[in-house]
């Protein structure tokens, strides 16, 4: 994997990482205010799925070590 490569992975994990913060503060508001707990359902499946993101893209930075 080329440096070029691996920062865009970084660049896209920090992006990701920011935005899985701002899904918990906004479901901590919503949670805090008594919205329609199905709203809130769905911004945690939201939140699941940068989290799923996350760990793919944390499996490409980190190489694979054999023990």
């Amino acid at each position: 994997m080329s440096d070029q490569e691996q920062a865009d992975i970084r660049l896209e994990f920090a992006r990701l990482k920011q935005e899985h913060a701002d899904f918990d503060s906004a479901i901590n508001a919503m949670i805090a205010t008594g919205c329609d707990p199905l709203q809130i359902q769905r911004m945690k499946k939201k939140k699941l799925a940068i989290k799923d993101k996350l760990s793919k893209l944390e499996d490409n930075i980190i190489p694979d070590i054999i023990a």
